[in-house]
């Protein structure tokens, strides 16, 4: 569990905020809008109504405490500028900022942002890899080269193991978990028969995966 802070509640936001408290996370809510706060303040740990292109209210939050602090709010760029500027000065250890635009992205890392979100673009290429690759049912991307991937059992090696198959080897990919209808099995045995059911969790260059893919 970690204590997360969002700031703005856009669309967004408010999705954002929702699935952190979800996933058991203590999450404070930042807004001007007293209704949307409201209508949120049920679901999250503690909610607040306020300006955070106010310095004394940012300061008021203790923004020290969050282990990650959200600035949802591409909309106007100028405070979402402002306000990753703000946090980073009174002290916020990590700062992940949203934007639509490429260029802003740049301007939010020079002023403290430590991540940068860019949901549209990245929703596209995460489509655009998705759908180009056969047989490829999720991914997470690590950088433009790497990610992992969710994906069938290739034809090829059902009724083998990851031992006989040697697929670091071969395939300069890692096994890292599999999953069996609802239940997900991390680490697995290097003895583990592959059967055709099943769909594996394959971490690796993108290249490489799609490559397999097409056998």
């Amino acid at each position: 569990m970690q204590s997360m802070l969002v700031v703005g509640l856009g669309r967004f936001g408010r999705h954002l905020a929702l699935r952190l408290a979800e996933l058991g996370n203590e999450v404070m809510i930042v807004d001007q809008d007293e209704t949307i706060v409201n209508k949120l303040a049920p679901f999250v740990t503690s909610a607040y109504i306020g300006d955070c292109m106010d310095e004394e209210v940012v300061k008021s939050l203790g923004v020290r405490n969050f282990d990650v602090c959200f600035v949802c709010i591409s909309e106007n760029f100028q405070s979402s500028l402002e306000i990753t500027s703000l946090l980073k000065e009174a002290g916020a250890k990590m700062v992940v900022s949203k934007t639509d635009r490429e260029i802003h992205a740049k301007f939010l890392m020079k002023v403290g942002a430590d991540a940068v979100i860019h949901p549209e673009r990245d929703i596209a290429w995460r489509a655009a890899l998705k759908y180009t690759a056969k047989n490829v049912f999720d991914y997470i991307e690590f950088t433009p080269e790497y990610a992992i991937f969710e994906i069938i059992v290739p034809t090829i090696w059902i009724g083998h193991t990851i031992r006989d198959l040697k697929i670091r080897e071969r395939y300069s990919i890692n096994i890292i978990g599999l999953k069996n209808d609802d239940e997900v099995i991390p680490m697995v045995n290097a003895d583990h028969l592959f059967s055709a059911k099943e769909h594996l969790f394959v971490a690796g260059k993108k290249e490489d995966v799609m490559r397999l893919m097409d056998k």
